[in-house]
């Protein structure tokens, strides 16, 4: 396994990316080409949480796919420094596609909570100025191939987590139009990405209602997504079992089987 730390930077802000990148064998097929999944934890723009982190990777790695995690620039660093340290890592990975032995067709972004925000803005905004124009690349260089979003962040309108929009535009919150903008789900078109979603119905942090809108937004510009609300959870459950628990609430078995669909969805794509 390659396992580096490899700095992304954005002008002064400075991101790591943490790779689990898996080694190809010569018995078995020396020539495999594997998805990539980059993981962007959550932490409400604040921090970047472990539990969604490591533990997601090697689960990621154990069903055969490469991963990333991103350490993302957070709070007081606003918007849109996070954005582009992502899109960067995305280049990055399409810059070594053949010393990783990468799928170029399947650089996946899987965002939790804030982090799912992260991951649904790449997806919306990977072939929109400003964003190739800041960056001066062309789109397709940052374009993800796929969203996984878990518990995501995703409207700035009734049901948002507010924490996370004062964090991620600081000074900049009062500026109505980019609040607007950060409302994700009017930001999607036919070019955002298949997503894969899932969501408790009884999260209280973030309410069910940022799925729900984001998906029906998919579905009206005809982009291919996965959905699945699970009847019971509190927010930030990870992977819902001891590895990943901060308290007894962050376990819940219904919900273990999501990383397993994830993974089929990723090999359906």
């Amino acid at each position: 396994m390659l396992h580096e730390k490899i700095e992304v930077k954005h002008k002064q802000d400075v991101a790591m990316l943490h790779t689990y990148i898996l080694d190809n064998s010569s018995e078995i097929d020396p020539n495999r080409k594997r998805p990539m999944v980059v993981v962007c934890p959550g932490g409400g723009y604040e921090f970047t949480s472990d539990r969604e982190a490591e533990p997601i990777a090697i689960q990621l790695n154990a069903m055969g796919f490469h991963a990333s995690v991103l350490r993302y620039s957070v709070k007081p660093t606003e918007f849109p420094s996070a954005l582009c340290q992502l899109a960067k890592t995305v280049k990055l990975i399409r810059k070594n596609v053949d010393k990783w032995n990468v799928d170029a067709n399947k650089i996946i972004i899987m965002g939790f909570s804030a982090g799912g925000h992260l991951a649904a803005s790449l997806g919306v905004f990977w072939n929109r100025d400003p964003l190739p124009k800041i960056l001066d690349v062309q789109p397709e260089q940052i374009k993800p191939n796929g969203l996984i979003l878990s518990y995501p962040v995703i409207t700035s309108g009734e049901h948002a987590h507010k924490g996370s929009f004062r964090a991620l535009l600081g000074k900049k919150l009062a500026d109505k139009a980019l609040l607007n903008l950060m409302s994700l789900e009017n930001q999607v078109t036919s070019h955002t990405p298949p997503t894969f979603l899932w969501h408790t119905f009884t999260d209280t942090a973030v309410p069910v209602e940022n799925s729900l809108l984001f998906a029906n937004a998919l579905a009206k510009h005809d982009v291919s997504l996965e959905m699945h609300i699970y009847p019971r959870g509190a927010h930030g459950l990870s992977l819902g079992t001891e590895e990943t628990m901060v308290s007894a609430k962050n376990l819940q078995s219904e919900v273990v089987n999501w990383i397993e669909m994830a993974g089929r969805w990723i090999k359906g794509l």
